[in-house]
């Protein structure tokens, strides 16, 4: 059998990989690292994460949780690999991020249906069955290539990411240990509490910091930055008006100093990023500030007045395809059966959810190589929802999409109890497709080959 192509070892291309081997469906796999990194990559690993350490919410009633609990029941490689390199962070799932790179690319180099090719693929193969996971930072004449292929049309947006900071650097005296309403081990967050005086200066100077200049991005969109709400700026968010931050990132709620019994006018709150607890970073603290700006003004915020920083904030572009009418439901082309896009170019946003379009487009690269039809991911299924998403969109301007309940068809039948009710009804219906699902994809011995492998 002719081996499918899978381009990028993200998050997604990855998943993608595992997956079509999974059916017994040989794969190459292309990666520029580490001949080659974009702007915002550092490590030689594959599924890399670069913005946060974290994966969100770990709980069913809210629906990346519950997209995490689907892939898990489905045999996902990156969940799977982000369960066993978790670090404690309450009610979210947050990975020690180089043991979770390190595990998926040993995963994915021992597996013997897998090859690994080291080299950047300039442009989208001409034929062959082939998936394009390569980011949100594709660039150069790959990107040239995507533009012609979609006749130019396709969008961009700019994306921040966090400082993270030296535990040891942190004032404790000051800062103090605690999740939001007591869940989790305390030891998850660190708390800098602020008084209503501290919150003015630290906000004024914020809102008058320079801001690194766009140097690779477009004349245009160095004018006028159009940026993802998911992932805005804290700079950006703070000229939204004064109590912005404090019903934001910095809410107080439920964080009551312990010197005090009383909740601060505003809290930074610090996440752990490794299981030693040596490095958290700062929780929707995404910057585009210079990073001697980012020393001065986030070294107004108590307890950081001497943090050492393992790195600062960045920003960087992301690209996406305007989706609708150009991909499928399993985020195949219209144009060209066989070639499949996955990640955050297809216009889905976050860790888990471009895996999952890595997720469904391995297992229809994979059936179309064995020369069966992709077949439907149900709506009801959080999973599923994101690729019916990305195929046809909302009403208005398309635009990424995380996952969420909304994307979901509505329950067949009105729940009382209020919207955790409500969102637990969506769950066990969602869960109850996927086990479905699972027999309907994995269930036939002949179709799991050689290489049937589950992520435990």
């Amino acid at each position: 059998m002719k081996p499918i192509r899978v381009i990028g070892a993200g998050l997604a291309g990855c998943e993608a990989a595992w997956q079509a081997a999974r059916l017994g469906v040989p794969v190459i796999l292309s990666e520029m690292k580490p001949k080659r990194f974009s702007p915002a990559h550092v490590y030689p690993g594959f599924a890399e994460l670069v913005c946060s350490n974290s994966l969100r919410s770990a709980q069913l009633s809210n629906a990346v949780g519950l997209l995490k609990e689907e892939m898990r029941r489905l045999g996902s490689l990156v969940i799977g690999s982000a369960d066993k390199t978790q670090v404690p962070a309450g009610a979210a799932l947050a990975v020690d991020r180089k043991a979770f790179s390190d595990l998926v690319t040993s995963r994915i180099a021992s597996n013997p249906l897998i090859t690994v090719r080291e080299e950047e693929v300039a442009e989208i193969p001409a034929d062959g069955v082939t998936v394009i996971a390569t980011g949100p930072l594709t660039d150069g004449k790959m990107a040239e290539s995507v533009s012609a292929l979609f006749g130019g049309d396709q969008l961009s947006f700019f994306d921040a990411v966090a400082p993270i900071v030296d535990a040891a650097s942190v004032d404790t005296s000051i800062a103090y240990f605690a999740s939001r309403y007591g869940k989790g081990e305390p030891t998850d967050y660190l708390n800098c509490p602020m008084t209503r005086e501290q919150y003015d200066v630290f906000y004024d100077a914020l809102l008058h910091a320079e801001t690194a200049p766009l140097h690779d991005f477009d004349a245009e969109a160095q004018k006028e930055p159009n940026v993802f709400e998911g992932c805005m700026p804290v700079e950006v968010m703070a000229k939204r008006g004064y109590d912005t931050l404090r019903y934001g990132p910095m809410k107080p709620i439920g964080l009551p100093d312990p010197k005090t019994g009383r909740e601060p006018y505003a809290v930074v709150q610090l996440r752990r990023e490794n299981t030693a607890g040596t490095a958290y970073n700062l929780v929707g603290f995404q910057t585009h500030l210079t990073y001697g700006e980012q020393k001065r003004v986030f070294g107004l915020i108590p307890g950081l007045a001497n943090a050492s920083y393992f790195r600062f904030g960045v920003m960087h572009r992301n690209t996406f395809i305007n989706s609708p009418s150009r991909l499928s439901a399993q985020y195949e082309t219209l144009s060209r059966k066989g070639l499949f896009f996955a990640g955050q170019i297809t216009g889905v946003e976050g860790y888990v959810e471009s895996a999952a379009s890595g997720f469904i487009s391995g297992v229809s690269a994979a059936l179309r190589a064995l020369g069966e039809e992709p077949i439907d991911f149900p709506a009801e299924t959080v999973i599923g929802s994101l690729g019916h998403y990305v195929s046809s969109g909302w009403i208005g301007k398309f635009q990424p999409m995380n996952a969420s309940f909304g994307l979901l068809p509505p329950l067949e039948k009105k729940v009382k109890g209020g919207k955790r009710a409500r969102n637990d009804e969506f769950a066990n219906r969602s869960l109850t497709a996927v086990g479905e699902l699972g027999k309907r994809i994995f269930g036939n011995p002949e179709k799991e080959g050689m290489n049937r492998e589950n992520t435990d």
